[in-house]
């Protein structure tokens, strides 16, 4: 999420152009994942990683699923910041850990395809459904400037390096996975 913050926690951890260019605060590529904006945020990001990635982490192993979970939210925190660095984003403190949380869905959804997950607890969705849902709602919010405050950009790259990282170092292409999966 993308949200302006004064507080010195918050400007030491979170990921801000300033703070790495001029100040060299490198460490806020990784630490910017485990400052939350809100109560909320942490509580929602912390319950996808409970459901999803407690599944995920028994598939991939937790050695596997730790380079998963960190590696993809510092690339996706990257990406961000190469964009808000070139587009002028220099106010930006990026916090959260939705790259890497986004990224687990995307590999939950390839590694258990068949799963359904409960919307509202009342509305069963196939989980690579909800994946490509949540990337077109993502992608609208980044383009048409919907839900102002938040890093629909991180999270589009959370799901990208999900999948770099599936196919690069796991040799699984999503959705050759998706297709197998429902073809009857």
């Amino acid at each position: 999420y993308r949200l302006y913050r004064s507080d010195i926690l918050y400007s030491y951890l979170s990921l801000n152009v300033v703070n790495v260019v001029i100040h060299k605060m490198l460490w806020q590529f990784i630490t910017y994942m485990f400052v939350h904006g809100s109560v909320s945020h942490l509580f929602f990001n912390m319950l996808a990683l409970f459901f999803f990635g407690n599944m995920l982490e028994r598939a991939m192993g937790s050695k596997e699923f730790l380079l998963f979970y960190l590696l993809t939210g510092f690339l996706s925190g990257l990406l961000s910041f190469i964009i808000y660095y070139f587009s002028g984003g220099h106010r930006v403190f990026l916090m959260g850990a939705s790259g890497a949380i986004y990224a687990v869905l995307l590999a939950y959804a390839v590694y258990f395809p068949r799963n359904r997950i409960f919307i509202w607890g009342i509305v069963p969705v196939p989980a690579p459904v909800l994946v490509v849902v949540y990337a077109g709602i993502e992608f609208a919010s980044q383009f048409l400037s919907l839900r102002k405050g938040v890093a629909h950009i991180t999270h589009l790259a959370g799901f990208a390096f999900a999948w770099l990282y599936l196919q690069v170092r796991i040799g699984v292409n999503p959705l050759k996975v998706w297709r197998n999966a429902f073809r009857h």
